[in-house]
């Protein structure tokens, strides 16, 4: 089916990926499409049996002219013949095999697929095309969100925020210390994809994995292995099956979903900070946006909610690509239909990541209401530096001190006050250290190494990132 056809048509289609969020969104779509689609696997199967057909011509075993008119020929097939072609034999790649052959010239025939089983070509397809799609499309966006939360985080390095733990007032942060955590952790995740991508691997070692085929025709049936895989820039395993280890995929997908989670806790973490009783946030609105279809002064984090909403339908899938580890002996099939929603953990994760990309670049950061709130929190924060003054000048058990008075105070007076007209602790407030009582008067100053550690996690991830870590390099 041509792109235009499945624009078209993609509304009859079941897959809310299809009709809405990869079929129904362009920039996603065109820039994935290359390499996840059905289309983009056809073509990378020809890339591999291209890079068969050089290495056997190099050895005299296939014509010198086979790679070049393969290039030439697989450009004008249509996915929808293999598929016709599959309903025929019922043989997924050997259907491929068939079309491509039936453009080649009758005398060419004879050498594609030539010592090859199904998965060296399959699995060594999807090694390629999974790693092109990260480093190409992927990791470019993941790296422009790196940068987006940099940006963001150095803006508001300064900005006191109250903490929360347990959904509770806590110690003060800064915002940019806040968001600094998810550069790290982001940052962390990035590295784990690109570690897993690049090491993805291939096989082209026949029906058993002990190059048993190969071996009847060459003397050096590894080196075969290695030319095809060099040629798609993967490397072979160092023992395989009839399928390449499945552990290869696997560290790919759980890296993808652990990245996905980063996305997601500060999906949620963005959206709770847009509640009306908080609202310190917001993520972008158009003017034309609509946010209830009776309440028209609603402006939801709907973004935020939907990056949420992926996570819970894609991270789940992991637990279908661990089931995948295990083939039984040389090789089963048990994998030959779950393993195909692979593309679509990318296909997920990419939404959310360019969702993300958009809120974080135009968040509106409302300072006035992180003041406010601020304020409201200061009759309750100072008590662990409070604590920690009276311990300092010999208080005994002055946590239970400050823990009682926190419970105990008049509505109307900060815990620190109310302490601090107390006969029995004058002397120790007089003793206590002055930075940590002034820490304790005004809670806005005791924000630790914030500030500083955020510029440190910022300068660090952008030198790393953009640095250390170019494209193609872990």
């Amino acid at each position: 089916m041509t792109e235009q056809l499945f624009k078209k048509h993609r509304f009859k289609c079941v897959s809310p990926l299809d009709y809405r969020y990869y079929g129904g969104d362009d920039t996603i779509f065109d820039r994935l499409s290359p390499y996840l689609s059905e289309e983009a696997n056809i073509c990378y199967i020809f890339k591999v049996e291209r890079a068969l057909a050089r290495s056997l011509s190099k050895r005299g075993l296939a014509p010198a002219e086979l790679p070049g008119k393969i290039d030439l020929v697989t450009k004008e097939i249509d996915p929808e013949e293999v598929y016709e072609e599959d309903k025929r034999v019922h043989h997924y790649l050997k259907a491929a095999v068939n079309v491509l052959k039936a453009h080649l010239p009758e005398s060419m025939r004879e050498y594609i697929h030539l010592g090859a089983t199904s998965f060296d070509v399959v699995d060594t397809a999807n090694a390629a095309r999974l790693r092109d799609c990260y480093l190409d499309a992927v990791r470019p966006a993941a790296l422009a969100f790196e940068t987006a939360l940099i940006v963001l985080a150095r803006k508001q390095k300064d900005t006191v925020q109250v903490g929360r733990t347990h959904g509770r007032f806590a110690s003060p942060v800064t915002f940019g210390y806040f968001i600094a955590g998810y550069v790290d952790r982001f940052g962390k995740s990035v590295l784990k994809m690109d570690d897993a991508a690049l090491n993805l691997a291939g096989k082209f070692s026949g029906a058993v994995g002990s190059y048993n085929a190969l071996s009847l025709m060459v003397d050096d049936p590894a080196e075969v292995e290695r030319e095809v895989l060099g040629d798609l820039g993967l490397e072979p395993a160092m023992h395989s099956t009839q399928i390449v280890q499945p552990e290869y995929a696997a560290y790919f997908g759980c890296s993808v979903a652990v990245s996905f989670g980063v996305l997601a806790n500060l999906a949620d973490d963005l959206r709770h900070l847009h509640r009306s009783e908080i609202n310190e946030v917001y993520e972008p609105f158009g003017a034309a946006q609509v946010g209830s279809s009776t309440m028209p002064h609603k402006r939801n984090p709907w973004n935020l909610e939907h990056v949420k909403s992926q996570y819970k339908a894609f991270m789940p899938r992991v637990v279908t690509i661990l089931l995948d580890q295990i083939s039984e002996h040389q090789r089963d099939l048990t994998n030959s239909a779950s393993g195909r929603y692979m593309p679509e953990m990318l296909v997920g994760y990419f939404d959310a990541l360019s969702r993300m990309i958009w809120v974080v670049d135009g968040l509106d950061v409302n300072l006035s209401a992180i003041e406010k709130n601020l304020e409201a929190a200061m009759m309750e924060i100072s008590s662990e530096p409070l604590y920690i003054s009276l311990s300092l000048a010999g208080l005994d058990d002055a946590h239970e001190w400050v823990r009682k008075a926190s419970h105990g105070r008049s509505p109307n007076e900060t815990v620190f006050q109310t302490l601090e007209r107390n006969e029995e602790l004058r002397e120790y407030f007089k003793k206590a250290p002055s930075k940590a009582l002034e820490a304790a008067r005004d809670p806005r100053t005791y924000t630790g190494l914030a500030k500083s550690r955020t510029a440190d996690i910022c300068d660090a991830w952008e030198k790393r990132m953009l640095s250390e870590c170019g494209e193609g390099e872990s």
